[in-house]
């Protein structure tokens, strides 16, 4: 079946608004099948853990089944290398100081100015406790990917833990994380990847990766609020988690810290049944062992969103060059659009990020402007001061005609 986003956007209640959502990487609007399992969840199985009643036994089997769901999604090797928290940066500082109480001092950290600071920040002040150097990784200014030369040269430093992200959220750019990841292990590092950005884009595949760690969160890809960390079963079981004494001892339940969010945890399940549909809609169906399996499913439906989204990729970088004025951050050659996800950072000269965004946000088309907690990123490129940029973000609901409803207006604010 052709993709059909007619089809999608009616699983998407947010979208009824008279809007076009461009603010995605900044979090994606939630599919019914997530909000229906949040709902059903508080109405009719809302409990705490552990309990010698129907409705807590009810709570536990959803919320056991929500990290499997979750190990599918990322083709984890087990439900127990899934660990649920607040979000992607409260689960990074949390594991940045129990990983820190393996490091010496004088050991060194690698973490890149291309990523997000939640994947920046945490490594640096746990380096700083510790008494650990950090040695930063610069990204090319021109096309926005990640200098490898430069990365290669400090894993010569025989780095403890490399921290790097699977796509840029302000730029956009995929990075080549199956080589870096080898590069890594060969002087001894863990690596830890950011995938907050990149998993709604396309299929993660954790034991292809062979990463020691990896985070992302269910509100970029259609779910809540929720934080989800991917670790080695074997690391996991290893680190001593800062926690409570009765709290669980073996993982995931020591890094769960506190009463978790069971009803959230339904929602992530909830998206990936989201994704499962999609999969079963859009997808091949069958697999090379003649088993429609969960992991078939979810593949096939990144898959398939992965290759939709390279036209809105591609349509976006042509609007955006056609408009006078704009200035655009980040890859812009057609030939190497599989490096990249849809989303675009740009400014126009003579006005403000800030002006922007405001002037698209009256026509109703959201957007973001400034840094994104990508810092380095814009003081790299000299631009913090002055605002940052605009951001816009297509996945795979939104529609070219929405592209181009987005250029026609852009154009209006350009030369206005």
């Amino acid at each position: 079946m052709n993709f059909d986003t007619n089809l999608i956007r009616d699983q998407f209640p947010g979208l009824q608004r008279p809007a076009i959502f461009f603010d995605n990487p900044g979090g994606t609007q939630i599919a019914k099948p997530s909000l229906d399992r949040m709902v059903s969840y508080l109405r009719n199985s809302n409990a705490n853990h552990a309990g010698r009643f129907v409705t807590s036994r009810e709570s536990d089997a959803i919320v056991d089944e929500a990290h499997q769901a979750a190990a599918d999604f990322l083709n984890a090797d087990r439900a127990e290398e899934i660990v649920f928290g607040a979000n992607m940066t409260t689960l990074t500082l949390h594991i940045s100081r129990t990983i820190a109480r393996t490091w010496e001092p004088g050991d060194t950290i690698l973490v890149t100015r291309l990523d997000h600071d939640a994947n920046v920040t945490p490594w640096v002040m746990a380096a700083e406790d510790r008494g650990c150097k950090v040695r930063y990784v610069d990204f090319n200014l021109e096309d926005g990917t990640l200098n490898v030369q430069q990365l290669n040269q400090a894993l010569e430093s025989k780095p403890r833990l490399v921290a790097v992200g699977y796509s840029s959220n302000a730029l956009g750019t995929i990075n080549p994380l199956k080589e870096i990841i080898k590069d890594a292990h060969a002087v001894g590092a863990l690596v830890y990847v950011d995938a907050v950005h990149y998993a709604p884009h396309g299929p993660i595949d954790i034991q292809d990766l062979d990463c020691d760690f990896l985070v992302c969160s269910a509100y970029k890809f259609f779910g809540p609020h929720v934080g989800i960390l991917y670790g080695r079963y074997d690391l996991l079981d290893q680190l001593t988690a800062y926690k409570v004494r009765p709290a669980p001892q073996d993982p995931p339940g020591k890094f769960e810290t506190g009463t978790g969010n069971f009803e959230g945890y339904a929602g992530v399940l909830g998206a990936i049944e989201y994704f499962e549909w999609l999969g079963e809609t859009f997808g091949t169906q069958g697999s090379s062992k003649g088993e429609f399996t969960r992991q078939v499913r979810l593949k096939q439906a990144m898959t398939a969103v992965q290759k939709f989204e390279m036209q809105l990729t591609r349509t976006t970088l042509e609007v955006l060059e056609e408009t006078p004025g704009v200035i655009i951050y980040g890859l812009r050659d057609t030939k190497r659009l599989d490096e990249r996800v849809p989303t675009f950072a740009f400014n126009i000269k003579g006005l403000t990020p800030g002006k922007v965004a405001e002037e698209l946000g009256r026509r109703d088309i959201f957007v973001w402007d400034g840094n994104y907690y990508a810092l380095s990123i814009t003081e790299s490129l000299g631009i913090e001061e002055s605002g940052g940029m605009v951001r816009v973000g297509p996945v795979h609901y939104n529609t070219v005609e929405e592209i181009e409803r987005f250029g026609e207006v852009l154009g209006e604010i350009a030369t206005k």
